[in-house]
């Protein structure tokens, strides 16, 4: 996502689309659903509490705090964290990602655009374009970053020195990123999946935001079914509160996050559909595997890498789906979820005795 402002409000409908307005409208849900202070953030104690240490410290010694490198699955907080960091310091915060950041001239511009201070933010960070990434690598170290004006033989490197500043990455796949970049990081924080009681208190928050009533049994039934991810926990509580509002009394009791649960497909263990579709045809169409993930996802009609990064980490998580040398298989748990019994032999591997099926 680009460097931009964004006005808040709800335009008015005679001069705006429809969908203009709901966008902007669930843009505001999200932003009012932020923590806005590590006090105020729910769960991953341990790298509050390191971040808070590198946070004071700082203050302390009134110096910019040292980099820092969020790494973690989808859905944690590390762009709420990041625009903590910038609240926590009285700094403002500028917003990018990797894959916005295509040639160096776009990461210099942003870089001379910074006050002493600042935050600067790049999601995605291991998605960065080489020529950028090794801008970066200067502007981290020695706050100077060196402009090439011209080209060929009579090109010259003009240094171009940029006011201290903190840089906060936040990768999902932190084996992606060069050794180089990954060293520069002063903390590197691991977010981890969050318990259920962790969930239930950030649906508690999120509700009393949204001003939403769910009961305790309500908040925990949710929480079971959100992956351990605080953004899914977020999104199943609106779509809670849409089913009580129109088909209940607008209490999120058990029964109606249930049911509400129900209509959307999220299941017990909070697979959704595409989650059943992949160990459906597993199962039915290839007996359990061993199968390759392009089979698999030509089978459900979906494209391989949505397969192998949205559905698979779940599954294999829940203990539904192990990665082989030859291919995906599914465990006992996998065919018992979906009503069926695993044969003796699931793709050349015992059921009853292969530590899979334990």
């Amino acid at each position: 996502m680009h460097d931009e402002e964004i006005e808040h409000g709800y335009p008015g409908l005679d001069e705006t689309p429809l969908s203009a307005v709901m966008q902007t409208g669930e843009r505001e849900v999200d932003t009012a659903l932020r923590p806005r202070r590590l006090a105020e953030f729910v769960g991953q104690p341990r790298v509050r509490e390191q971040l808070e240490l590198v946070l004071e410290s700082a203050r302390k010694r009134r110096v910019a705090p040292d980099h820092v490198l969020l790494s973690g699955p989808p859905g944690l907080g590390k762009t709420s964290l990041a625009m903590i960091i910038a609240a926590e310091l009285n700094a403002a915060i500028r917003i990018t990602s990797g894959p916005a950041l295509e040639r160096a001239g776009d990461l210099a511009a942003m870089l001379s655009n910074l006050a002493e201070g600042d935050v600067l933010f790049i999601d995605e960070i291991h998605r960065m374009a080489r020529p950028a990434e090794e801008m970066l690598y200067l502007a981290m170290e020695d706050f100077r970053v060196d402009v090439v004006v011209g080209k060929g033989p009579g090109a010259t490197s003009i240094p171009l020195e940029i006011p201290p500043f903190t840089l906060v990455g936040a990768t999902t796949r932190s084996g992606a990123l060069t050794g180089p970049l990954r060293d520069r990081f002063g903390f590197t924080g691991q977010m981890e999946f969050y318990s259920p009681a962790e969930l239930e208190q950030v649906l508690k928050r999120s509700a009393s935001i949204l001003g939403i009533e769910v009961d305790a049994e309500g908040r925990a039934e949710i929480a079971r079914r959100s992956r351990g991810t605080p953004r899914i926990a977020n999104r199943l509580l609106r779509r809670v509160r849409d089913y009580a509002e129109v088909r209940a009394d607008g209490v999120a009791t058990l029964p109606v996050v249930r049911a509400a649960l129900k209509v959307y497909d999220v299941d017990e263990l909070g697979l959704d559909r595409l989650d059943r579709e992949v160990l459906g045809a597993l199962v039915r169409s290839f007996n359990g595997g061993p199968v390759g993930v392009s089979t698999l996802a030509v089978a459900v009609g979906e494209e391989p890498t949505t397969v192998e990064e949205v559905c698979e980490p779940y599954l294999v998580r829940a203990g539904m789906l192990a990665r082989t040398p030859r291919g995906r298989v599914a465990t006992a748990q996998a065919w018992e979820h979906l009503g069926l019994r695993p044969p003796e032999h699931v793709g050349g591997l015992d059921a009853t005795s292969s530590p899979l099926f334990d």
